[in-house]
């Protein structure tokens, strides 16, 4: 790699942060060597070492002077607290990619100053196995370049999209909370195939390929997902047979009343 590679940091070292940080390590975004955590529990720390191989402090201030990119991802609670004692650290030079839940850029910036180069990102939790879906809006003083190297790092750990802040609550409500609807897809599939004789392993098994091989379908085509439902389905066979059984059971309104309903929620959270 020609150019120098980020030195990144982590206030909060919990599971986000260390599936991010292996992430990057694995798609060589940077090395190990060049990530620096701090948590206020040492189980934390001693979990985010060794993952990934990267340095751990009990002090932010330690994050702050040895890194130029830091993912806040503490808990909205502890948030508060923590920017007033991170206020006078911040610098010019640093980049801050806040993963708090939730929480809105003003707040960051009503303590931090509106020339804080801010970034407010919506990960999902598949980032543990490389396949996340991340949105991302920025703030402050942050720039374009500043825009394409956040896409850079999430795009490490899966794929991301940049939107308004005014949209991530909706984020939240599809890719955040997504992943536990696709569980129970997949939990309903199987068991679907244990009512029809399948042992669960093996049902299980073909359920998650079968969605996980669906979603490579729409996102390696480009075809809309109504098209390539259409090319399974032949006439009076067994696809339309279990089609019919899901739209009569309401699928798609359930759906999207999940979306909806974990949307408001996050809106309700982040007053």
């Amino acid at each position: 790699m020609g150019e120098a590679q980020p030195r990144i940091g982590f206030i909060g070292a919990g599971r986000m942060a260390t599936a991010l940080a292996a992430g990057f390590t694995a798609a060589k975004i940077t090395a190990a060597s060049e990530i620096i955590a701090s948590d206020v529990l040492a189980e934390g720390r001693q979990r985010f070492s060794d993952t990934t191989g990267a340095a751990v402090t009990e002090s932010n201030a330690d994050v702050f002077a040895a890194a130029d990119i830091i993912f806040v991802a503490v808990k909205p609670q502890s948030l508060p607290s923590l920017l007033n004692e991170i206020q006078p650290f911040v610098k010019p030079q640093h980049l801050l990619i806040s993963i708090a839940a939730g929480v809105a850029m003003e707040t960051f910036l009503g303590t931090l100053g509106t020339e804080t180069r801010l970034v407010r990102v919506m990960p999902n939790t598949p980032c543990l196995v490389g396949t996340s879906a991340s949105a991302f809006a920025l703030g402050g003083a942050a720039t374009a370049a500043d825009g394409e190297l956040v896409q850079r790092l999430l795009s490490a750990v899966g794929v991301a999209v940049e939107v308004s802040e005014s949209l991530l609550d909706a984020v939240t409500g599809l890719s955040g909370s997504g992943p536990a609807y696709g569980y129970l897809m997949i939990e309903a599939l199987s068991d679907g195939g244990v009512r029809m004789g399948l042992p669960r392993d093996i049902a299980t098994t073909l359920a998650a390929q079968t969605l996980l091989g669906a979603a490579k379908m729409v996102l390696e085509t480009g075809q809309h997902p109504g098209a390539l439902k259409d090319a399974v389905t032949s006439p009076g066979g067994t696809t339309i047979a279990g089609l019919h059984a899901l739209e009569n059971g309401g699928l798609r309104g359930t759906v999207i009343n999940a979306v909806e309903a974990a949307t408001r929620r996050s809106q309700e959270l982040g007053q």
